[in-house]
């Protein structure tokens, strides 16, 4: 049933959380309990005041430097590069923890999956003694050692409800409203700097092709945000729908607790081993882009993996015609870095199916004329960005899909941190562009300001 997703997507856009951490907190660490998982998600809370009604504000605050939406690696990135600059900034973020995407919605066995170095934040590495691949809570851990070791408070519960740019003489000035859940109050912040931290994965996306169908079915539906392992599965057949990073991981864990799982593979996607001569797929791929064009280390990469793997055409994988580093730059497909699923699909185990036609009560009906029924369908179709949700901004610096149109300078005072489809590695390098960028300016206004305080003093005399 398609009920609970759409609650929950709802829920999300000022998801109610415990209200147990004060501002000054770094947010506690979700448990890792699992319950069975139920078709139906709680209802979503009274929606905050509309942001085009009249305005009335409880409290308005000036910001001396940049205000930075989201609390997630990017926001904290952002943050410390400043405060390392000397420039002051606020936090805020909807959720009641730091990272809320990583804490609350995803999966136990999540590890990294590319080696450590190229997800660290910048100032801060992680410890020596963290694996090459940190696990989910290995990573949640480093971002609060992170934010204590910056001294990085954010303001939790603060639902962003409008941002809008106004003109103050011949600058631009940003006024960012926000409801605080759990005082019930709008609160207002003005500053010279608004940081856009919200990341890609602002929402569950659910393809609209597929809602008619999932209202049908009568089996439990959920999105892997929902999903935590595969223990209330066991025994069950069990569709998983995408095959991405996570849905390929997803249908592992399935299996290995027991589940029969299927997966969708509509469209041609590259899978890679995680290792190549037992260094990191990515940091090999890094390298060889050092010393040879784009293309032929495309060729390499697809190589070693056809070696390495097989043929992936012969079990429903068909390959892109680009290679993965090309696919990836113009089309943000990211390949598949396999950790072990790819052999249960040789044997077997895992079921590759291709695109569906139809979803009834009880299963699907698929492209190549199959039928199959199915207890559970999971949906791995990924996230969507929610900022024109509470931009306002008329698509002069957002995409209608929620992407900065000109990366991370924005223009007039304007930055997106973390929305490059880069993952964490672009997130660091976003952090010490805007930083630099924002602290140019702050210093030119302290400079002004420190200028005309002395003509003062001068004059005084």
């Amino acid at each position: 049933m398609i009920e609970g997703i759409e609650a929950m997507e709802q829920a999300w856009m000022i998801s109610d959380t415990s209200d147990s951490s004060s501002d000054s907190d770094l947010g506690g660490r979700s448990g890792s309990s699992s319950s069975s998982p139920s078709p139906h998600a709680p209802s979503p809370p009274p929606p905050p005041p509309r942001a085009n009604s009249p305005s009335i504000v409880d409290s308005s605050s000036w910001v001396e430097g940049a205000i930075i939406v989201g609390a997630g690696p990017a926001g904290l990135a952002v943050a410390a590069c400043l405060k390392d600059r000397g420039v002051p900034s606020i936090v805020l973020d909807k959720a009641n923890c730091i990272a809320s995407l990583w804490q609350q919605r995803t999966y136990d066995r999540l590890h990294l999956h590319i080696a450590k170095q190229y997800c660290e934040l910048p100032l801060l590495s992680f410890a020596r003694d963290v694996p090459q691949y940190p696990t989910k809570n290995q990573f949640i851990d480093y971002l609060h050692d992170y934010a204590r070791h910056f001294e990085i408070q954010p303001l939790f519960d603060r639902c962003v409800v409008a941002a809008t740019r106004e003109q103050s003489g011949d600058r631009s000035l940003w006024r960012v409203e926000t409801v605080d859940k759990r005082r019930g109050v709008r609160e207002e912040f003005r500053s010279r700097w608004l940081v856009v931290a919200t990341g890609e994965n602002g929402a569950e996306r659910i393809p609209e092709d597929l809602r008619p169908g999932l209202d049908r079915f009568q089996g439990t539906v959920l999105h892997s945000s929902q999903y935590r392992n595969g223990k209330p599965f066991k025994g069950q057949r069990v569709l998983v729908v995408g095959c991405g990073n996570s849905g390929m991981e997803i249908a592992l864990d399935l299996l290995n607790h027991g589940a029969q799982p299927s997966i969708v593979v509509r469209s041609p996607m590259h899978i890679l081993p995680r290792e190549m001569f037992g260094r990191s797929t990515f940091a090999v791929a890094m390298s060889l882009m050092k010393l040879l064009p784009l293309r032929v280390t495309d060729k390499l990469l697809v190589m070693y993996a056809t070696l390495a793997l097989g043929n992936t055409t012969k079990y429903g994988i068909l390959r892109p015609s680009t290679g993965p580093l090309e696919t990836k730059a113009k089309f943000s497909k990211t390949p598949i870095l396999d950790m072990g699923t790819f052999r249960k699909i040789r044997s077997g185990s895992i079921k590759v199916m291709p695109c569906m036609e139809k979803i009834d009560r009880e299963g699907v009906y698929f492209g190549d004329g199959r039928y199959e029924s199915y207890d559970s369908i999971i949906l791995a179709t990924g996230y969507k960005s929610m900022v024109c949700s509470w931009f306002k901004d008329d698509g002069n610096y957002f995409s209608r899909d929620g992407f900065p149109k000109s990366g991370w300078n924005c223009d007039k005072g304007l930055y997106a941190a973390g929305m490059s489809r880069q993952g964490i590695f672009g997130v660091s390098k976003d952090a010490k562009h805007i930083s630099d960028h924002i602290y140019d300016d702050f210093s030119f206004i302290e400079r002004k300001r420190t200028n005309s305080i002395v003509n003062f003093k001068m004059m005084m005399k």
